[in-house]
């Protein structure tokens, strides 16, 4: 296949952290179709070989096993090419028509790795020049809006120019190995199914934590927060992966159209049961891995009297006859004991109990993202020694533990890798269609409400100690329900 990929801001941050390294493994891997060309779009005057040199240069900071050597590179640096563009000039998108007119690719992908205010510019100029045509697809990444009405907004300036269709709304925890598995563990096995119910789950717990405080993108957080950055898109994803009904096929929009009920389907917030069931928190200094580390307030580019939140905890239930009364317990923060990513679906006790079994031992089902990424079924199994329990066998927890690095090798095609490929191909079942984000962001819309209330009533988010697992109130919020996080058993 003949294409050309036009990475706008390809010398950005997301660029040669994510999408360029990405690219490099799909290229190693052998998938990347051979005839393409990678056309990073910036503002600085620069030749090809100097990008060339640039891209080098970053690629050699990734890790160690995906650093290409000296000839790996010299192969892939031909498909890549430079071009300087004002995104504001109209006749800087003349000079980009011309050069994707020197030959004529199958398909042609406008991937905008901007800044999202530039994303309706960009599309306005492309259709201008006329470059929307039928073999065209643009990438948007995320944040889509910063609320509901911004993210209407920008859908709408991008289908004046783009069909449904052409549009890929990249969230990359979709594409990433385990949630692939979690998919084919629900609709590719029997075994599951039967008990994917409100008769057989107690909870469900989405954790997505992070040692890193905001670093150099205080700025940026400050007007994001943990709400937007990562409860409005990859947890909601997540949540609809587990909580979604068999979809009648693979199909993009029979899995989509699945999606979408689920986000439907979620309890609607009222002031009261936002501040019942949501805890919003900020990370204090503290210490990450023995080293000291300054409170989020300290950081660069950030307000020292800041109110935005770098810890969300919240419970909430879907509302159909799959899931009435399951709560879902979802938490991410920064600043946090550890980095791990991961699903725990925690099943009922065992309806008459004949054996012994340690205070609150159950059937669990945990599904790691990151930095682990698996499968772990905890099971109860007698325990071979014990003692005198007056005749009564005692029960102990047993894992079964798959490790998708060790079952299919550890050069498996990454999440970028993966969704990129997907877009070239132009396959959308990995890509959020434009009613999903909107039903997510009409979920999250009554809490930024109540939250932006409280700020004005000078209630600040609950403190807690970097290297912790964030507020304690997020315990409590869990205990209500008679459960824990995961860590706490």
């Amino acid at each position: 296949m003949r294409f050309d990929l036009v990475l706008f801001g390809g010398t950005g941050d997301l660029a040669w952290r994510k999408l360029l390294p990405a690219l490099f493994q799909s290229f190693r891997h052998g998938s990347l179709p051979a005839d393409g060309r990678i056309i990073g779009v910036g503002r600085g005057a620069m030749s090809d070989d100097e990008y060339r040199a640039l891209i080098a240069q970053r690629l050699a900071e990734v890790e160690a096993d995906k650093r290409p050597s000296d000839a790996e590179f010299a192969r892939f640096a031909q498909h890549l090419h430079y071009l300087r563009m004002d995104l504001s000039q109209p006749a800087d998108y003349a000079a980009l028509r011309e050069l994707l007119q020197a030959r004529e690719a199958d398909t042609v992908v406008m991937y905008l790795a901007t800044a999202p205010s530039l994303f309706t510019t960009v599309c306005q100029q492309l259709g201008a020049a006329g470059l929307a045509t039928e073999r065209t697809r643009v990438v948007l990444e995320k944040p889509l809006g910063h609320d509901l009405p911004s993210n209407r907004a920008i859908n709408a300036a991008v289908r004046e120019v783009f069909s449904e269709t052409q549009i890929f709304r990249i969230d990359h925890y979709l594409g990433k190995p385990s949630v692939q598995n979690l998919l084919a563990l629900r609709f590719g096995n029997a075994i599951f199914e039967p008990l994917w119910r409100r008769e057989n789950i107690a909870s469900i717990e989405i954790t997505m934590a992070e040692q890193l405080g905001v670093e150099k993108r205080g700025e940026f957080y400050e007007s994001t927060g943990a709400l937007r950055d990562m409860v409005q898109n990859h947890a909601l994803q997540l949540l609809c992966a587990i909580g979604m009904e068999p979809p009648i096929s693979a199909d993009a929009d029979a899995i989509r159209n699945e999606k979408l009920k689920v986000l439907q389907s979620l309890k609607r917030w009222t002031p009261e049961t936002v501040t019942r069931d949501v805890v919003r928190g900020q990370y204090a200094a503290g210490q990450i891995a023995g080293k000291p580390v300054p409170g989020y307030r300290q950081e660069e580019g950030v307000s020292p009297t800041s109110q935005t939140e770098t810890f969300v905890a919240l419970r909430t239930e879907i509302s159909n006859w799959r899931w009435a009364g399951v709560p879902f317990f979802i938490r991410t923060g920064k600043r946090l004991a550890g980095r791990e990513a991961s699903i725990v679906v925690h099943f009922r006790q065992v309806p008459h109990a004949i054996y012994r079994t340690p205070l609150g031992a159950a059937n669990r089902l945990t599904i790691h993202l990151q930095p682990k990424d698996g499968l772990t079924l905890q099971l109860m199994a007698a325990a071979q020694s014990q003692a005198d329990t007056g005749g009564v066998q005692t029960l102990s927890p047993a894992a079964l533990d798959l490790d998708f690095d060790q079952r299919f090798g550890t050069e498996r095609v990454g999440a970028y890798e993966r969704l990129l490929l997907d877009v070239i191909a132009g396959r959308l079942n990995l890509f959020v269609r434009a009613d999903e984000q909107e039903a997510a962001w009409q979920w999250v819309e009554p809490i930024l409400e109540a939250w932006q209330q409280a700020n004005a009533r000078g209630e600040a988010p609950r403190p807690y100690v970097a290297g912790h697992w964030g507020p304690g109130a997020a315990s409590a919020l869990v205990a209500r329900d008679g459960h824990s996080w995961m860590e706490e058993f």
